[in-house]
Order: structure tokens, then sequence, then C-alpha cells
């Protein structure tokens, strides 16, 4: 049960950047509009784009896991301080709350690593087995 727990939580915590950054793509001038209008580059949004999607895709596959986690969970907290600074709007409170729950999430992802059925659990074991040799 724990294995299949740790790989769906991956799943959760990595689909929202995946889907997050394919929706940046599909909306990118949209996208870049705001983030400008927020105080950061427009030229940024690719980079964006790339670790939303990159990082998603890493998370869920357990690849690179603790690494993923780290920098999409500094992403995440840097997104919230930056977008979601409105702490006197409901809704932005709640956006701010969530990132920072998310965040923790992958900050338990980072410590503990991606189980079983990883691609990092599955390197080792097959590293492993070649030392073993």
């Amino acid at each position: 049960m724990e294995k299949v727990v740790q790989l769906l939580a991956r799943i959760f915590l990595g689909h929202i950047f995946l889907l997050a950054g394919l929706s940046k793509i599909t909306g990118y001038e949209g996208t870049q509009g705001y983030m400008e209008s927020m105080g950061v580059p427009g030229m940024l949004l690719p980079l964006v784009i790339a670790l939303e999607v990159g990082g998603g895709l890493a998370i869920i596959a357990g690849w690179k896991t603790r690494w993923a986690a780290i920098t999409l969970a500094g992403f995440t907290i840097l997104a919230a301080l930056i977008f979601h600074n409105a702490l006197g709007d409901q809704i932005q409170m709640i956006m701010f709350m969530k990132n920072i729950a998310i965040s923790g999430g992958l900050l338990l992802l980072a410590t503990y690593g991606a189980g079983a059925y990883s691609l990092d659990h599955h390197s080792t074991a097959v590293a492993g087995s070649v030392s073993h040799s």
C-alpha cells in the first residue's frame, strides 16, 4: 500500500506543474502579459514552462526526484510571494496557502525520496545489482 501511495502522491504533485506548464504554452501571450504586469520579465516564460513541464514529469516519473522537488518547492514559494501576495484578498490568501502546502509536499518528497515505483529506485536497484556482480 505504501508504494502505491507514494506513486499517487507524486502523480498528484507533478500533474499540477505539468498541466500549468502546458496551459502556459497554449496561453503564451496572456501569461507573458500577466507576468509583466506583476513585474516579472516576460522573457522568463520559456524557462518557467520548461521548469513546470520538465519538473512535473520528473516528479511523476520519480526521476532525479529530490532535485526536482527542491527546485519546484523554491519556484512555488517564489511564485506565491510574487503573484499571490495580496493577502487581504481571500482568493489570493487561498492561492498563497495552496502554494505553501504544495511546497510542503514537495519538501517531504525531497526528504523521503520517490519511493519504490520510481526511476530513482529502479536506477539505484540496477546500480546496486551491477556493483555486487
